[in-house]
């Protein structure tokens, strides 16, 4: 499988200024923005997807969670992206359930759902990762007990 290194720059982040993508991961709320156009988010993903192009990375949780919050209307262009290989699973929980358990279990005060747990932990087991998110708690959570998670929220 090929990968795309990109440079960041300029993006709101949590992150160092400049670094190196390799597994550009998604959450749900990037996947809804990029994908309906009536999303608060949606301009802040177009330009987003433009910048760090597919392949993106994901989980089951994921696409369970964009599935139900594009509904009808969304779900064909939703599964467009899995057909044509855009946004692919690249986690296997069977292999990271004592992890993802953990990390559900330590941030249950914000709290951390299922899909949060299982990206976290595939920015644990992933080269050079980085998540799209709309997603704010993704400041509060760790990667291996004290790394920031590097992510790109919007403004």
């Amino acid at each position: 499988m090929a990968y795309r290194a990109t440079l960041l720059r300029g993006r709101r982040s949590i992150c160092t200024p400049k670094v190196m993508a390799r597994n550009v991961l998604v959450d749900a709320g990037f996947v809804v923005a990029l994908l309906s156009g009536r999303d608060a988010h949606h301009q802040w993903a177009v330009t987003q997807a433009s910048e760090l192009p597919p392949p993106w990375f994901t989980c089951e949780a994921v696409l369970s969670e964009a599935f139900h919050l594009l509904g009808e209307l969304g779900t064909p262009n939703l599964g467009a992206l899995l057909r044509r290989g855009a946004l692919q699973i690249a986690f296997t929980l069977t292999e990271n359930v004592g992890p993802v358990v953990k990390l559900i279990e330590k941030y249950s005060n914000v709290p951390m759902g299922f899909a949060d747990a299982c990206l976290v932990r595939m920015t644990e087991t992933l080269a050079d990762p980085i998540i799209l998110t709309t997603d704010q708690d993704f400041r509060v959570y760790r990667r291996h007990s004290r790394q920031v998670v590097p992510c790109v929220t919007p403004e």
